[in-house]
């Protein structure tokens, strides 16, 4: 996806990056897709031997068999091994790039990959001849219709600059060190001629058996037809006071201190989905699925049934292993390959506070809640305030993504512990003003009559001073 197609045949391409950016793993990869439709393929090593090629591939569930390895690189000669084994370090330059054009004339692969570029450019020492014989070995390898990357680990001096423009294209790998959690990986196409690549950088993963390649999202690119009418949460009061639901193709967010309630009134709104037929994606940073299922069970809501049904697509994200591309691909998965009209995110706290590095997480959550609403999806936020009486405060503003911004509260009335609702904005229609009181009990959610009497729950110190009459029944357990 990010290069529209795939690399250009039959040309010369580049991938560079420090040593453990993924290099090696990409190369054979691009070789062994080359294998599975039957073309010859051929690996010139002069960093790794053929046995730390073969073991590596292991580890991820791959054989070699089929690929011709060339090595070049100091080993101690094996009569019993097929491979070709020369001392780069006592040849000339001339004749290790000689070595390398004769064995592609003589097995005449579709495919080639040379590992590294440092190593011919230590071997050459002087920048002239190293440009020169690389010059002769593109128009050898187009000669021959052959498709070829090379590899640099960027480990050797530079003096290399105008290497980019001797190659087709140009894929650079980047490893980046979190300040805790797994390192991530991304890339970008730094030049490709002829074909309409997607600029910019990209998550990816190496894992066992694969590499996944996380293209950023363009949400201009992703428009849906549908038709934008309110999913109803199953309680009338509630809907009544957000005007007749939330709409299709909008982004509310529910903000509140801890225990307020938040998630378990998204609970209300995804299997309210569900019985309506609709699929619905929950991706938490925060609680871990048994905490979740033990509150649903006690609100009556069937959320294990809908995930074994698969009606329910549960999510687990943990942010120190994952990347933000890898996120941003796991919701559009279930939005295009399940369908999702319904999607969670639990909480947008953890989202943010585990990868303070990341600069540019506003602006990759501003784009995916876009395509979310291209796609006609009711999204649903959820941001924990800091604190839970007194004076609560948001620690990320982010109410400008936002069509609809609900807001939960606590207040005390005749010496017990409540809780309040009220609809702060809704951009797609009219909304309720009033204030009203709400509880979740075992068998659903209770909205009661506006809050007259209600002060202060825009300044975080609500105050009940009206008759106990208009409050929902009286003192018990509750769920929140």
């Amino acid at each position: 996806m990010v290069l529209r197609g795939g690399l250009p045949k039959h040309r010369l391409h580049l991938i560079e990056g420090a040593p453990g950016t993924g290099k090696t793993t990409i190369a054979v990869r691009f070789l062994l897709e080359a294998t599975a439709r039957g073309e010859r393929c051929l690996y010139v090593t002069l960093s790794e031997s053929a046995e730390e090629l073969t073991s590596s591939a292991a580890a991820h569930g791959w054989s070699l068999d089929g690929i011709d390895i060339f090595e070049l690189m100091p080993a101690e000669a094996d009569p019993e091994n097929q491979q070709t084994v020369l001392y780069p370090a006592d040849a000339e330059f001339g004749d290790t790039m000689r070595s390398i054009t004769e064995h592609i004339e003589a097995t005449r692969p579709e495919r080639v990959v040379i590992d590294s570029l440092s190593e011919l450019r230590l071997l050459a020492q002087d920048p002239l001849p190293y440009r020169r014989q690389l010059l002769t070995l593109k128009r050898f390898l187009q000669g021959r219709h052959v498709t070829t990357l090379v590899l640099d680990d960027l480990t050797a001096e530079a003096g290399d600059g105008d290497l980019h423009s001797l190659v087709h294209g140009v894929i650079s790998l980047q490893q980046i060190e979190r300040d805790y959690g797994a390192a991530r990986r991304r890339l970008r196409v730094s030049k490709m001629r002829g074909i309409d690549y997607q600029s910019g950088w990209h998550d990816f993963a190496l894992v066992t058996g694969e590499v996944l390649v996380f293209p950023s999202l363009i949400a201009e690119e992703h428009k849906a037809r549908f038709d934008a009418t309110a999913i109803p949460s199953g309680v009338a009061e509630l809907d009544r006071l957000l005007g007749g639901g939330l709409d299709r193709g909008t982004t509310t967010m529910l903000v509140g201190p801890s225990g307020s309630g938040k998630s378990s009134m998204a609970l209300h709104y995804v299997m309210a989905a569900i019985d309506q037929g609709e699929h619905a994606a929950y991706f938490s940073f925060d609680e871990t699925f048994e905490t979740l299922a033990r509150r649903a069970d006690a609100l009556g809501l069937p959320v294990t049934e809908a995930i074994e049904a698969g009606k329910l697509g549960w999510s687990r994200a943990n942010p120190s292993r994952l990347s933000p591309g890898e996120f941003v691909w796991k919701v559009r998965r279930e939005v295009e390959d399940e369908h999702a009209r319904v999607v969670i995110i639990d909480s947008l706290n953890s989202y943010f506070g585990t990868m303070p590095e990341e600069r540019s997480l506003v602006l990759q959550m501003h784009e995916l809640l876009t395509y979310l609403n291209n796609q006609g999806v009711m999204t649903i936020l959820i941001l924990a305030q800091q604190g839970v009486v007194g004076d609560v405060q948001n620690p990320i503003d982010l109410s400008f993504l936002s069509d609809a911004v609900v807001l939960l509260r606590f207040f005390e009335a005749a010496g017990e512990l409540r809780k309040a609702i009220s609809v702060i904005k809704k951009r797609t229609g009219t909304h309720e003003l009033a204030i009203r009181e709400y509880r979740l009990f075992p068998g659903g959610m209770q909205i009661g009559a506006p809050l007259i009497d209600l002060q202060g729950v825009l300044t975080g110190v609500p105050r009940y001073t009206g008759p106990r009459e208009t409050l929902i029944g009286s003192a018990g357990d509750a769920t929140g």
